[in-house]
């Protein structure tokens, strides 16, 4: 699994980050930053549902 962010449709909601804050973080205007591109196993739901729960669809998953 790789996660692929478009920063540019990103709005800074958060869910992101609160959903896997060992995946995902803020930048100082509070939009998205990946930590890691590939999460660790114990990560990968947290991660999934990250990306599920953002409204501007800015994160994608590409399954390996």
């Amino acid at each position: 699994m790789r996660i692929r962010l478009d920063e540019g449709a990103c709005q800074g909601h958060g869910r992101c980050y609160t959903l896997a804050s060992s995946v995902f973080d803020s930048d100082d205007l509070g939009h998205c930053v990946v930590l890691t591109a590939t999460p660790a196993p114990g990560d990968e739901e947290a991660a999934r549902s990250a990306v599920d729960n953002c409204p501007e669809h800015a994160l994608t998953i590409v399954d390996d």
